[in-house]
């Protein structure tokens, strides 16, 4: 394959080219771990359904070129109308100061790269750094050898941030296909409040993979909302790892919404560490041509009184495919567990396809967990109702289908992401509508 020779071939010019040292030894442990697990394929249980081979036989280039010809204006029309927000900008895995907007203060920001190089916060990262990511994962392991782009941010105990931070992850003026591994590291303290947004975006026609790995800490009564908003190029592919561990009282939500990108693999993982956790995952899809969207979710729960949303919304073109496989894990000690997941599709073309799975593993006796799955179209009576008072068919379909997604948007409480949501889902619908239209 392609990719593993790219890997065997830049591992150590990879390793020469960084200014830290401690943690090389972790990165060589995570290579050849990577190398033992080998990429997955569609032998594999958890990759059946997608298949990577479009992935790892191309070659890619390692070194992107830090040179680019972003502009101000360009990064301004990928805001959300977001003037108030704060925003990181990295072009080509380098952190931009002069394209960024950051206000905030009582926190730790840094780019990773720096982090790792600042011998201030060495012992900040042997405390959480890699210390809930899966290492039975390929995919995590070769981020972990080759991360050095990203950001980390800590947030002191009790400090409120007002402001979104959105991230961008920007390529641009590479000549090759490019490899990214971004590697983000979030902790929210104790009592603290924070909430994220993540984009990635490919301005060339040569193809992009980025793989990515997030570490959510959030401790007893604080609350962090990651917002992943997927709408990058048809030559780009995202293998995404996001991993939560959430410490009592403590609330974090991860909202996934994916309308762009060839391939995209999202894999989100919830830890419980203690009790009255609250954790939400939402996500939209929609995609047309010969995409495929997977998401793939498991909350463990380990603790008691406890509760966990999963409502993911699926919307399939031309011939797209989707997959959900989510999974709800029960301790025998998790009693009193709450736990809710579903996941509902909709087909708008016969060669659109999608891959279901819900499964539960309860071992303890007294919870409430219920889980279900629905694949069909849209319903032909109501499409017949709106037909017949003069409606379109293109603005009725649309109508349903906004209506269709509404639940998996209404705890996004930053309103310009949620109306950038809405303009999205009405682009790809290709009418000129949102959802304060439709309500």
């Amino acid at each position: 394959m392609a990719l593993l020779e790219n890997i065997q071939n830049n591992h150590t010019a990879f390793l020469e080219t960084l200014q830290h040292r401690f943690l090389d030894e972790t990165r060589n442990a995570s290579l050849k771990k990577f190398f033992h697990l080998g990429l997955p394929t569609k032998k594999d249980e958890e990759y059946k359904y997608t298949n990577l081979r479009e992935i790892t036989e191309k070659n890619y280039n390692f070194f992107p070129k830090e040179a680019h010809t972003i502009s101000k204006e360009q990064i301004d029309e990928l805001h959300l109308g977001e003037e108030n927000f704060d925003w990181i900008v990295f072009v080509n895995g380098k952190l931009h100061k002069e394209l960024s907007k950051i206000s905030i203060g009582n926190v730790e920001l840094l780019s990773f790269n720096y982090a790792l190089n600042d011998p201030q916060h060495k012992d900040v990262f042997d405390q959480y750094f890699d210390t809930i990511a899966d290492k039975n994962l390929a995919f995590t392991n070769l981020n972990t050898a080759y991360c050095k782009m990203g950001f980390f941010l800590k947030v002191p105990k009790n400090v409120v941030i007002e402001k979104p931070i959105h991230v961008f992850y920007i390529s641009q003026n590479q000549d090759e296909n490019t490899f990214y591994n971004t590697r983000n590291l979030l902790v929210a303290e104790e009592g603290s409040k924070i909430e994220v947004i993540e984009s990635h975006h490919n301005f060339d026609d040569t193809y992009v993979f980025t793989n990515s790995v997030t570490e959510i800490f959030t401790y007893q009564n604080a609350k962090a909302d990651w917002h992943k908003l997927q709408n990058d190029s048809n030559t780009s592919y995202m293998m995404d790892h996001t991993f939560a561990k959430q410490e009592r009282d403590s609330l974090t939500t991860v909202n996934t919404f994916s309308f762009g990108g060839k391939l995209v693999r999202n894999n989100l993982d919830f830890i419980h560490n203690g009790e009255n956790i609250n954790s939400f995952m939402n996500g939209i899809t929609i995609i047309g041509d010969d995409q495929l969207v997977d998401h793939h979710t498991a909350v463990h729960h380990k603790t008691p009184h406890c509760e966990s949303y999963q409502n993911y919304k699926g919307i399939y073109k031309d011939h797209s495919r989707g997959v959900f496989n989510g999974k709800v894990f029960v301790d025998k000690i998790a009693q009193k567990t709450n736990a809710y997941q579903q996941n509902n599709n909709i087909l708008l073309d016969e060669g659109a396809s999608v891959d279901t799975k819900p499964q539960l593993e309860i071992f303890a006796d007294d919870v409430k967990c219920s889980h279900g799955c629905t694949v069909g179209q849209l319903n032909e009576d109501a499409m017949f109702y709106f037909r017949s008072r003069g409606i379109s068919k293109k603005e009725a379909q649309a109508m349903l289908l906004f209506a269709f997604a509404n639940d998996a948007m209404e705890n996004i409480d930053i309103e310009p992401l949620r109306v950038k949501i809405s303009k999205l889902l009405a682009e790809k619908l290709g009418v000129d509508m949102s959802f304060d239209d439709v309500y």
